[in-house]
């Protein structure tokens, strides 16, 4: 019999020992990326996240480098760029998160890593060929979307098993969730479809539906769901006041947004229709942004900026407010001086602002919780936060007519992907470790 001492798991708390936590196994190992969902969807996402950002970085650098640096592309630039940011990393963040929150939501038993890997990893790869074969070939190109839709749609299925198992009485925002990714895999499946028939302004068009009717219907869901229960959380004082039809208020804008998308998809109309639908798009954006910048002060904007972390979702959702009053603007700029103005400001206002911000907020949360690390948005998160808007403001600058556009969409890009190296390169550490505080997860 060993005369080594047994050194208790737990004490009296449930909580492992100062003993057992020594004995932690410190290492970055690859298997400990099987130990929950969000580890192996969020480090798979991290990386994609970079290799997109440094790619875009990269273009940019070509475009005003006079022949120094010069790209060969077998599909539009602009269209690998959109499919990956909207297709790409997100849904690999949505998974993490999905997977881990939506069966607590549901009441039902969560999936095991393992069922989910083939579906995480088939993404991953798929969009690492999309942006090589963008410069080899379009065929190859085409086959990685081909594989990153294989994997959505099997993510899609897994997700829609969890909600058909339930019992639970509240479903709607999982619903939501649900028919938001059929619509992400539907779109993805245009958008391959397109390109077999060369058609690459069709394809964009689904990108953009796909940004609309499934990137922002998840985040509009999730928010709606879990913003003011975070607030109420921190802040007792705050009710946590989120009534459905401001639910449907927004997925209703993010639907209309979606068949704007078909509308136009030809680019802006023309003839005596024109001035009418400009007019009418403009007053219902602008309408909607103006209820959703109320309600980022009725979910506690300007309380949420002694905490840090809550700040950072406050913030976020307020860029959705912004973004729309800035598409309502731009409509009766076009109108005004025949000539498009703001467009892309307002689409980044959404993406980098609203989408980017929240991604960057809700991940952070969602890495400190389940890595046994404090809820708080340290010195590191809060200034990678601010180092994320300095790049927003510059890209939406960049589409004004200052005459340094190129400039301002580097120096954007380069932040961007400075900022999320930093982010991503910290966080995957935590998720190839066991957790700090010795738990299981």
């Amino acid at each position: 019999m060993s005369d080594r001492p047994v050194i208790p798991l737990k004490v009296a708390s449930g909580k492992p020992s100062p003993e057992a936590l020594a004995q932690l196994d410190r290492h970055w190992r690859p298997r400990y990326l099987m130990l929950a969902p969000h580890r192996l969807g969020f480090f798979l996402a991290m990386v994609l996240l970079v290799a997109s950002g440094a790619w875009w970085a990269l273009v940019q650098v070509s475009r005003i480098s006079d022949g120094a640096l010069s790209m060969h592309f077998g599909l539009s630039p602009s269209l690998l760029h959109a499919a990956v940011m909207v297709f790409g990393f997100i849904p690999l963040f949505f998974s993490g998160f999905l997977f881990t929150a939506g069966p607590k939501w549901l009441g039902v038993e969560p999936w095991e890593t393992r069922a989910l890997r083939p579906a995480l990893v088939l993404q991953a790869v798929g969009w690492l060929v999309w942006l090589a074969g963008g410069h080899i070939d379009s065929v190859l190109a085409l086959l990685g979307g081909c594989v990153a839709w294989v994997g959505l749609a099997w993510m899609a299925s897994l997700f829609w098993r969890l909600v058909l198992c339930s019992r639970a009485e509240d479903q709607v925002h999982a619903r939501a969730i649900g028919v938001a990714m059929g619509v992400g895999a539907l779109s993805l499946l245009g958008m391959c479809l397109s390109l077999v028939w060369g058609a690459q302004d069709i394809a964009r068009v689904f990108v953009l539906t796909a940004l609309w009717g499934f990137v922002l219907v998840v985040y509009a869901t999730v928010a709606h769901r879990m913003i003011p229960f975070f607030t109420s959380s921190a802040m007792p004082f705050i009710q946590a006041w989120r009534p459905f039809w401001l639910l449907w208020l927004m997925l209703g804008a993010a639907v209309f947004e979606a068949a704007a998308v078909w509308v136009e998809y030809d680019g802006p109309l023309r003839g005596p229709v024109a001035p009418v639908w400009m007019l009418v798009r403009g007053l219902l954006e602008i309408a909607v942004g103006g209820v959703l910048l109320w309600l980022a002060g009725v979910w506690g904007l300007v309380q949420s900026l002694k905490n840090r972390l809550l700040a950072m979702l406050h913030i976020g959702f307020f860029w959705l407010g912004l973004s729309f009053v800035l598409a309502g603007a731009s409509q009766f700029l076009t109108l005004f001086f025949e000539s498009p103005y703001m467009g892309l400001g307002a689409l980044h206002a959404l993406t980098m602002g609203c989408l980017g911000s929240l991604m960057l907020a809700m991940v952070t949360r969602v890495s400190c919780g389940h890595s046994g690390r404090a809820l708080v948005a340290d010195r590191i998160a809060w200034s990678l936060f601010w180092v994320l808007q300095a790049a927003t403001v510059l890209r939406i600058a960049a589409t004004l007519p200052t005459g340094q556009e190129q400039w301002l969409v580097l120096t954007a890009a380069l932040l961007w992907v400075g900022c999320m190296a930093v982010w991503g390169a910290r966080l995957g550490t935590w998720y190839g470790r066991l957790r700090v505080d010795g738990r299981p997860g």
